[in-house]
């Protein structure tokens, strides 16, 4: 018997019930931001990506790659949706001042305003969901 699986016959009932809940927590806050997304006139995985522009740390400004290393996905499919969110108004690119190859990304105003309306409804969203996860029976020491 390997140690996973004694770890897993040791889990307890109140502890699958705590995974559980956890997943359906997780599961219903995804399903309120597509419908957020959606509701304010973007696609969920465009909401995502401006997420992920607008909360790039790294010093060098986010980038095609970039994009498609944190939406997981392939750098074709990054590069057609930064075609449609630059000709949706919401992305600006520009070529790199250092490096002439490389496509940098940015956020337009229209960007900003929408993604600041739908992260402060999803901040709203993870108080709840932060609330009702505390109270999760048997949570794992």
């Amino acid at each position: 018997m390997t140690a996973r699986q004694s770890a897993r016959q040791r889990l307890s009932r109140q502890q699958y019930a705590a995974i559980a809940a956890f997943r359906f927590q997780l599961r219903r806050f995804l399903v309120f931001s597509e419908a957020a997304a959606l509701a304010a006139g973007i696609p969920p995985q465009q909401h995502q990506a401006l997420l992920s522009i607008a909360g790039h740390l790294a010093p060098e400004a986010p980038t095609v790659g970039m994009l498609a290393e944190q939406l997981l996905i392939a750098p074709h499919t990054a590069a057609e949706l930064v075609s449609r969110m630059v000709d949706a108004g919401l992305l600006t690119k520009t070529r790199g001042a250092q490096d002439r190859r490389r496509m940098e990304l940015a956020l337009t105003p229209k960007a900003e305003a929408l993604l600041g309306a739908l992260t402060a409804a999803h901040l709203e969203e993870l108080r709840t969901l932060k609330l009702d996860l505390i109270g999760l029976p048997g949570r794992p020491e």
